[in-house]
């Protein structure tokens, strides 16, 4: 416990009497760490800490990469920023050695503060500091790190989009240029490449591609693309809410654990420019900023993130997944969290368009593509409304297009009366795409209204396509039961066909295999919000536990393999 002699060495408290000191080490928390562990992270609630030992530095993480930015001696504080100001912690800090700090909670300093009044004066003196100067955080926020990559291309390249997605999903800072602006090749450090050549990116030590593969950007950022081992507790196919919580709660609990993304972190979440009624977020969140941030949390706890990699196969009785590349991993326990698919809209022509004027999904780095121009959503769930609502800030005109009669029936009601005080926002029932116009990029579009028949050309700048999503499931072994439409069986859905071997029943989110969990959108049956994915992710770690707890039984007693009624797995329901 910290004593009322050790808080008389920290210069802001050297002014109590011995009652207070007193009274102060009674609830100030005695932390002791050892080098490279944080007394807080960046983002954390806000509490004040003193140096009692040891040395502590601020950081930030920055691009994956944590920068020093001081530190702080015995009888120093730190956390006065967000004490002052009631905000989270906005960088972390971290013993640089074997260390020991006190923490006390904001209620117990707001009561030292309201009797000694010299104290919230010397904490608000410190903040100021902090927050003022070049090295303050007024200084970091001037002058930003400059980012890692450069990226050059057309603005309606496919794969120049493709690119720059991939990039903001492993959250990489980068410039984007168009071969058209005035400072393009002053912004590139020189002669701009050929137009066959595009897209073309330049990191930071100044490598250059061209026409690059995300593998190869992948490893020329350092991001993680060959696996560090070959057996772990848990691997986790997906890198969506669900497989990025999963992440979060088996390494923080002691799993070693991996995820596999066959493209960037966040799934078709990553797509939502806003989400608003996810607990904890008043102003709401959007897609990739929720990816980012579990992303980073994952990482932080230990979990093992591989990008541009996808499964090829999953040996059911050894329990081997072979990745795309020949890697083999070896897993006590798999959670299948590989999400769905937009579902692809057939209409002559579309597929041209395509990454030219027409995307599936809409993340907000696509905002500057709509800036000005007459946009089209088609589709009339949760994720077009958020993308109606956020395009109607960047573009000229948008237009919601549903086959329905209303939008009540499919979208939540706060997005509906929210789309309905938008003056630039208009919506058009009971039609259908009938067909795209554009040599170069999309120009226009044909709506066919399905009560006359009758069709109407639109001039479109872009249009963004939300019309549901299926379960990408082929690939997975038959001893693995599917529903007729390829989603995941699992529990009491999956023991009903019966497929289940063992004497004890299914845990709720285990499939026909057992030790083979699934959880999110690939599972049948789940609630589509990203809250249910959130909370499947974190529930199947916990039946993970519950398996590995008796897997030494189950290797001694090995169920019986399905024989001849292994192809009638699929097309359950």
């Amino acid at each position: 416990m910290v004593s009322a002699e050790e808080i008389a060495a920290v210069q802001l408290f050297a002014g109590l009497d011995a009652s207070e000191r007193e009274q102060l080490s009674r609830v100030a928390a005695d932390i002791s760490l050892v080098s490279g562990e944080y007394a807080a992270h960046e983002g954390d609630e806000r509490a004040l800490f003193a140096v009692l030992e040891g040395r502590i530095e601020p950081v930030r993480l920055v691009d994956g990469i944590e920068r020093v930015l001081g530190e702080r001696h015995p009888g120093d504080v730190f956390g006065e920023v967000p004490i002052v100001l009631g905000t989270v912690f906005p960088v972390g800090f971290r013993a640089a050695e074997p260390s020991r700090v006190m923490r006390i909670e904001p209620h117990d300093y707001h009561a030292v503060a309201s009797v000694v009044p010299d104290v919230a004066k010397e904490v608000g003196r410190l903040a100021a500091h902090r927050m003022s100067g070049a090295r303050g955080l007024q200084g970091l926020a001037a002058d930003p790190p400059p980012p890692r990559a450069i990226v050059v291309g057309h603005r309606l390249d496919a794969s120049c989009g493709e690119l720059r997605r991939f990039l903001d999903g492993n959250q990489v800072s980068f410039k984007w240029v168009t071969p058209d602006d005035p400072d393009a090749e002053d912004v590139w450090a020189g002669p701009l490449p050929a137009d066959a050549d595009l897209p073309a990116i330049r990191v930071v030590d100044g490598k250059m591609v061209v026409r690059p593969q995300l593998r190869r950007v992948a490893e020329l950022l350092g991001l993680g693309t060959e696996p560090l081992a070959a057996e772990y507790d848990t691997v986790i196919v997906g890198g969506g809410p669900a497989g990025l919580a999963a992440a979060v709660y088996g390494a923080s609990e002691g799993l070693k654990t991996i995820v596999v993304e066959r493209e960037a972190p966040g799934g078709q979440a990553g797509t939502s420019a806003r989400i608003e009624n996810y607990l904890g977020f008043p102003s709401g969140v959007s897609g990739d900023e929720l990816a980012s941030r579990a992303l980073q949390q994952a990482r932080r706890l230990g979990a093992e993130i591989l990008v541009t990699r996808s499964l090829e196969r999953i040996d059911t009785a050894t329990r081997q997944l072979r990745l795309d590349g020949g890697d083999v991993l070896r897993a006590r326990t798999i959670i299948l969290s590989c999400g769905v698919s937009w579902r692809r809209l057939s209409v002559d022509g579309l597929d041209r368009l395509t990454g030219k004027g027409i995307s599936y999904g809409a993340a907000r780095s696509e905002a500057p593509n709509a800036h000005g121009l007459d946009i089209h959503i088609v589709g009339a769930g949760n994720s077009a409304g958020q993308a109606a609502l956020f395009f109607s800030t960047h573009a000229r005109s948008v237009t919601v297009m549903c086959r329905g009669d209303s939008l009540e029936k499919s979208m939540s009601r706060y997005l509906v009366d929210q789309i309905a005080t938008r003056p630039n926002i208009q919506t058009m029932l009971g039609v259908e795409v009938a067909a795209v116009h554009g040599e170069s990029s999309l120009e226009a579009i044909d709506v066919r209204d399905s009560a006359t028949a009758e069709t109407t050309r639109l001039d479109s700048g872009a249009m963004f396509i939300f019309i549901g999503a299926d379960a990408q499931t082929s690939w997975l072994p038959l001893q693995i039961a599917l529903d007729k439409r390829g989603y995941v069986l699992t529990g009491p859905e999956m023991q009903a066909t019966g497929n289940w071997t063992l004497d004890r029943d299914p845990y709720l989110l285990e499939t026909s295999v057992p030790g083979v969990f699934a959880c999110g959108d690939v599972r049948f049956g789940p609630v589509k919000r990203v809250a249910a994915a959130v909370g499947e992710g974190s529930m199947a770690i916990a039946f993970v536990h519950e398996y590995l707890k008796h897997a030494d039984a189950a290797d001694a007693n090995p169920p019986a393999a399905p024989v001849a009624a292994v192809s009638g797995l699929r097309g359950q329901s």
